[in-house]
């Protein structure tokens, strides 16, 4: 019988020390070799990774973990490598099936969907579900790029699992809104940068339509409103996360003074009104009405809007 190949756990962290134990136990008995990633952390996450007998690398505090993940995966040796945040785990089914797949001969790196557990409720809807990523695969096959959440470059044949929570990772994402508006404030400002490095130039409309545009995106037309109040609660911080960017953008560039033109003023609202009367007249009239004439009477309205800009 052919023998599993060997599977290393590569791991970035810093001061995660509990989440780093409840991870590290996730993968006991799974993964051959441990390599954690240590960014100068001061709540002990070293000592917990060298219980568990990882091997812990230091490496610079970063406002982005790429660059880190790329370090991490040099010093792994294990043929197949399992890349996790110190706040993802693994269950026996996931594990068991990727066992399996390293015995394949035609996989190179493997989609995995995470299940993102946000204050307390797994989110099914609000663009937070299936959330694959590329976490398991041949080492040498998957590098990532240095810009933030940016998708790894591949090299080979790939592989998604199915999009079932047994067969999912499991992401205790953010716990509190205070840790929410932390990591947003942190991360707004690196998001910021690469625009400002791009040369993009912003517009008063960004201000207005790109916070409206991201809670549409997740509240209505990736459904969030299906996950209740988590949902709701949910697309707005993201919305209020997208302002951010675009305030740092304006402060980056000088945090010139500008006229607000009524024109632009107007045109941005109108345009952000429409889109916000589209998506809450489909998900009232797809959700909540069960009236044909009040059915009717929106979809008038609509047209009505649409010719005429009456907002």
């Amino acid at each position: 019988m052919k023998s599993a190949p060997l599977i290393s756990a590569v791991i970035n962290v810093r001061n995660e020390a509990d989440n780093l134990r409840k991870c590290l136990r996730s993968i006991s008995h799974f993964a051959d070799e441990i390599i954690v990633v240590d960014m100068h952390s001061t709540d002990g996450s070293q000592k917990v990774a060298a219980e568990f007998g990882a091997k812990v690398y230091p490496y610079k505090w970063m406002s982005v973990v790429e660059p880190a993940r790329n370090y991490a995966l040099s010093k792994a040796t294990g043929t197949w490598i399992i890349l996790l945040d110190p706040d993802e785990y693994l269950n026996k089914t996931l594990k068991h099936e990727l066992k399996k797949i390293t015995l394949r001969s035609d996989v190179d790196w493997v989609k995995i969907p995470r299940k993102n557990i946000i204050f307390g409720k797994w989110l099914r809807h609000s663009r937070s579900w299936p959330d694959y990523l590329i976490r398991f695969f041949k080492n040498g096959a998957v590098t990532w790029r240095k810009e933030i959440h940016s998708q790894p470059i591949t090299q080979g044949n790939g592989y998604t699992i199915i999009d079932s929570e047994h067969l999912a990772i499991r992401h205790q994402n953010y716990t509190s809104v205070s840790q929410y508006v932390t990591q947003a404030i942190r991360y707004c400002s690196t998001q910021a940068e690469e625009l400002f490095k791009d040369g993009y130039k912003i517009k008063t409309s960004d201000l207005i339509l790109k916070p409206i545009q991201e809670f549409n995106s997740r509240f209505y037309f990736a459904e969030g409103f299906k996950d209740g109040i988590h949902g709701l609660i949910f697309s707005l911080l993201q919305s209020f996360s997208v302002m951010l960017v675009y305030i740092r953008l304006w402060e980056m560039q000088g945090s010139s003074e500008k006229v607000l033109s009524k024109e632009s003023f107007i045109s941005a609202s109108q345009e952000a009104t429409f889109e916000y009367g589209h998506w809450f007249n489909k998900y009232f009239t797809e959700e909540y009405t069960k009236n044909p004439l009040k059915i009717i009477l929106i979809k008038i309205r609509q047209i009505l809007n649409r010719l005429t800009k009456n907002f």
